[in-house]
């Protein structure tokens, strides 16, 4: 078993934010992630994905990105993660790659415990930045079994090309979709949209207090121990590249959410039918926190109480980029937060 005052789990913006800023505060963490290389999430979206097409990528703190970096037609995939680590190298954070956390459960002599694939770390605090790629969210209707044709979640898109004569349901009314549809568009022999709420779209430019409201929104479910809301469904969408070129090319005709799904399409208890080859499901992620597990933070309603980026049940613990701060734009302000609150609970201890 390897000590260490803190270990940070994961190596996104969140991850590399807290472990920066616990440095500025004379601690050295570190950092377990479960990548082949630098990048988190970023590592695995779509090749199509381009920077020109991104909300936008903030700089991590400390270490600008340098111009050109953000070149607009190079794709996000490559750009992000040679970004990233750069910052690693720049830092010299101590990343330690590729490490799968299994369970982080409580140790010995007050510390916890963090077993993974490739042996045991004990910590005095913990700050998790596991985001949610590897839980993508499938919601169930029923006769999906049945479909005779191709279903896919978003994290498994990689570009129009495989769909080309294909007749394709995009289901989702975020980022992802507009991503999806933008680009099917004169590939598919036919596209269809189908959320289960009618979609909001925004005519401000998401500013600062707009951004403040729905933050609040967020943090006041995930004070309340409620799983937090989908990004979209508290930001509404903005007019972004992907958006306008939807609108461009006319695909942006939304259904209301289909009853169940035949094995040649997706049907409505109206007795619409639409027939469909393939189903994309663009309906977003959840946050992977199944380690925790064996910690039992999980409240009545489901989510984890959490006050900033601490956890009530478990003040050793951080949470960051988990409900109100799942957005790049706090990621660094969650990460200076996590910092700031494991350096009073170390000062704490030592005082005890």
């Amino acid at each position: 078993m390897e000590h260490s005052e803190v270990v940070v789990i994961g190596a996104g913006q969140a991850g590399l934010s807290s472990a920066y800023f616990l440095r500025r505060y004379g601690i050295e963490p570190v950092v377990l992630d479960a990548g082949r290389g630098a990048g988190g999430a970023w590592r695995h979206r779509s090749p199509t994905l381009t920077m020109a097409k991104v909300h936008g990528v903030f700089d991590l703190p400390g270490v600008p990105q340098q111009e050109g970096d953000g070149d607009g037609g190079r794709p996000a995939a490559e750009v992000v993660p040679a970004y990233y680590a750069a910052y690693e190298s720049t830092t010299g954070l101590r990343v330690v790659r590729p490490v799968r956390v299994t369970a982080v459960r409580e140790g010995s002599r007050g510390r916890l415990a963090i077993e993974t694939d490739a042996g045991e770390w004990a910590a005095d605090a913990v700050v998790n930045a596991t985001g949610t790629w590897t839980r993508p969210y499938w919601p169930y209707y029923p006769g999906a079994a049945r479909f005779a044709g191709r279903q896919l979640h978003y994290a498994g898109y990689r570009g129009p090309a495989e769909f080309a004569g294909y007749r394709v349901v995009v289901v989702g009314g975020g980022a992802s979709a507009m991503h999806v549809l933008s680009e099917l568009a004169g590939v598919a022999a036919a596209t269809a949209w189908v959320t289960r709420r009618p979609p909001v779209f925004r005519d401000d430019d998401f500013g600062l207090e707009a951004r403040r409201e729905a933050v609040a929104r967020v943090e006041s479910r995930v004070r309340a121990g409620l799983p937090p809301q989908s990004v979209v469904s508290v930001t509404g969408l903005t007019y972004s590249a992907v958006v306008r070129e939807s609108m461009a090319k006319g695909v942006l005709n939304r259904l209301p959410m289909f009853d169940r799904i035949a094995e040649d399409g997706v049907s409505w208890d109206d007795g619409t039918h639409l027939p469909a080859d393939t189903i994309v499901w663009a309906t977003g992620f959840r946050a992977a926190l199944d380690h925790l597990a064996p910690l039992r933070l999980r409240e009545p309603g489901g989510g984890i109480r959490v006050d900033g980026t601490q956890v009530v049940k478990e003040p050793r613990l951080q949470l960051v980029g988990y409900g109100p701060t799942a957005s790049t734009i706090g990621a660094n302000r969650a990460g200076r937060t996590a910092a700031r609150n494991v350096r009073a609970l170390l000062s704490a201890r030592l005082a005890a």
